[in-house]
């Protein structure tokens, strides 16, 4: 041992609260206890006893605003190391043969599938290692550099759920509260702050998740907020997730806001994802005024301002094409 090191007797596991810097109101509620025991408990109730749940399992069809969730959770085990990505892959093979010749519930292929999900993860994981400074824009060769704004003010009313759309505030909460939301509400969250609608950076986003986030992954944050924001991986930005729209899809009703936003449980239907439209006398019957008992929208016009910001991402992909021009043409004349 080096000889400023306490022996092993003093030596322990530090708190939360020792150390410097943790958001301590974050977490703690999620729907599971943490330990190789309750990781395996989970993989056999998800995975070996509902083995053609597993084998037919397409994650764009299962839900992002569900009340309980509709994966098998098992992510947060996966990250910690208390259940093998190895055994997960396995397990699930065993639940496909056991399933082949379902009729009704036919066997799912990747990339959607439980399968195609840990091969993502191992793509993802590839990118990570091959990729210099992988969790930053600049010195990233996967990168676009785009011209983010920085609005310090913008980044902490998403993250502390005030932006004034319920659907991601609703997000916002649940994470905060739990630790964990469905991977589809992760996309929305990162579109709504980086190219949908505040135009923030991506990097601060992935911090914010990398902070909050149970099943927190280094290689798979990353990734996923470069692919969300069309930063690297993914260049459709005129594909642009609705914070309104979105969330009606699966859950019209709004019960997944009146859940995390209680402030707007008694909000009819018609208004639940567009509070601000209802009438002053709605919003006073549902007891939650806009400016009072919700926030006011920070991005007043969405259509407008996401239009916009395709604008300015076509002319960041632009500068990008011209810059790599540049670059090859610099390196034609240093060969010559």
């Amino acid at each position: 041992l080096p000889p400023n090191m306490p022996p092993p007797s003093k030596l322990s596991v530090p708190t939360l609260q020792s150390l410097a810097g943790v958001d301590l109101s974050t977490g703690g509620s999620g729907p599971w206890s943490g330990g190789e025991s309750s990781g395996l408990s989970r993989l056999r109730a998800t995975v070996v006893d509902r083995h053609s749940w597993a084998a037919s399992f397409e994650k764009p069809k299962t839900s992002p605003n569900s009340l309980e969730p509709s994966t098998t959770l098992l992510s947060p085990y996966v990250k910690a190391g208390c259940v093998s990505p190895r055994l997960f892959y396995h397990k699930v093979q065993e639940a496909y043969d056991r399933n082949e010749g379902n009729s009704k519930s036919r066997n799912s292929s990747p990339p959607v599938s439980l399968h195609g999900q840990l091969l993502w993860r191992e793509y993802n994981y590839l990118h990570a290692y091959a990729t210099p400074n992988f969790d930053l824009m600049s010195g990233n060769p996967s990168a676009r550099q785009i011209p983010w704004d920085d609005d310090p003010s913008l980044l902490a009313a998403w993250k502390e759920a005030r932006t004034g759309y319920p659907f991601v505030d609703a997000i916002m909460t649940q994470l905060r509260e739990t630790g964990w939301v469905h991977h589809l509400a992760r996309h929305m969250a990162a579109c709504f702050l980086t190219r949908g609608d505040c135009w923030q950076s991506w990097e601060r986003g992935a911090g914010v998740f990398e902070e909050r986030l149970v099943d927190a992954d280094w290689s798979i944050n990353n990734f996923n907020w470069q692919w969300l924001s069309c930063t690297a991986h993914f260049y459709q930005y005129f594909r642009c997730y609705s914070p309104v729209a979105f969330g009606k899809k699966t859950d019209p009703n709004g019960d997944y806001i009146r859940k995390w936003l209680p402030a707007l449980k008694d909000m009819p239907k018609k208004y639940i994802y567009q509070p601000w439209e209802a009438p002053l006398s709605v919003q006073e019957s549902a007891g939650c005024v806009v400016g009072r008992d919700y926030p006011e929208r920070i991005v007043e016009d969405h259509a407008a301002t996401s239009k916009a910001n395709m604008g300015r991402m076509a002319e960041a992909y632009k500068r990008h094409k011209e810059r790599e021009a540049e670059e090859k043409e610099r390196t034609k004349k240093r060969k010559r």
